[in-house]
């Protein structure tokens, strides 16, 4: 069974780009990524500056491009800072939960031993709503980004174990992992270098899709005040502050709530694309 690995799809950014749609979400998706590690010399102020003078000064009017806050604070510079530290949550929660997952899912699906007592575990913590157990995790751990991170990565990991598992039953029992075992090859040995370079693009198309999930989380954690500490920007915390000026200021959510939307579907749509690219089957709709 060959590898569904990047190396193995030459063609696999020709097929993404080949949709429209996908296409978008790169550029859109890319665009937001270079202005958020662009921020500290792009944003027009210092997103900490407060100003008593331009509290709540209204967008494309005056010096603040997108606004002010109820604090005088340049929107825009905060909007930009605020992407730095929500594309970090998502990224770190992506990484820490695909490698929690991975181990986990190997695991449960190679030692027949330990498949019951995992699986049981995956079970139980996907019973739970992802919010309500991202919100008990949270409070338990308190409201750092480090915790945050740690709280939905514990709550996504079991996403990347049951497609790890799954597909480790399978792969475990083809006759390529059979001939190693007989050749003396370890356990471990067969799972860094049969199991795993099979399993590597559902693993891929997951963690995209937990990246965009894990932003969504984090936003909506810090909108009931349990999320990222408020002193940190964050898309969520500007869109958390911003609903106490809802019929004065509509602008304080809508532009942290356009990033968010515009991040999170972007990675949604390049998560279908790659799917759909590195799945045989779904190739040749591509």
């Amino acid at each position: 069974m060959a590898a569904a690995t990047f190396s193995d799809e030459p063609g696999l950014f020709r097929s993404l780009t080949a949709r429209p749609a996908v296409l978008a979400a790169l550029v859109v998706f890319g665009l937001i990524l270079v202005a958020a590690l662009l921020a500290p010399w792009i944003s027009p102020a210092d997103p900490a500056r407060m100003s008593v003078r331009a509290r709540l000064s209204p967008p494309f009017g005056g010096a603040y491009l997108l606004g002010a806050d109820a604090f005088g604070r340049d929107v825009l510079s905060r909007l930009l800072f605020a992407g730095r530290v929500s594309l970090s949550i998502g990224l770190g929660v992506a990484v820490v939960s695909t490698a929690l997952g991975i181990l986990i899912g190997l695991a449960a699906g190679f030692f027949r031993r330990l498949d019951a007592p995992l699986s049981r575990l995956i079970d139980a913590m996907m019973a739970f709503p992802d919010i309500l157990l991202a919100i008990a995790l949270v409070a338990i751990l308190g409201g750092s980004i480090l915790n945050v991170i740690l709280a939905l990565s514990i709550v996504y990991t079991p996403r990347i174990a049951r497609i790890v598992r799954a597909a480790t039953l399978v792969i475990r029992e083809l006759p390529f992992v059979e001939a190693a075992r007989a050749l003396g090859s370890s356990n471990l040995s067969i799972m860094a270098w049969h199991v795993l370079p099979n399993i590597v693009s559902p693993v891929t198309v997951q963690a995209t899709f937990i990246f965009a999930y894990a932003m969504l989380a984090e936003a909506g954690l810090s909108f009931l005040g349990v999320g990222v500490d408020p002193s940190i920007p964050t898309w969520g915390t500007m869109v958390n502050e911003g609903r106490q000026y809802l019929d004065q200021a509509l602008y304080l959510i809508l532009f942290p709530g356009i990033a968010i939307s515009l991040a999170v579907l972007s990675l949604q749509l390049i998560g279908d694309g790659l799917r759909d690219a590195l799945d045989p089957r779904l190739a040749k709709d591509v």
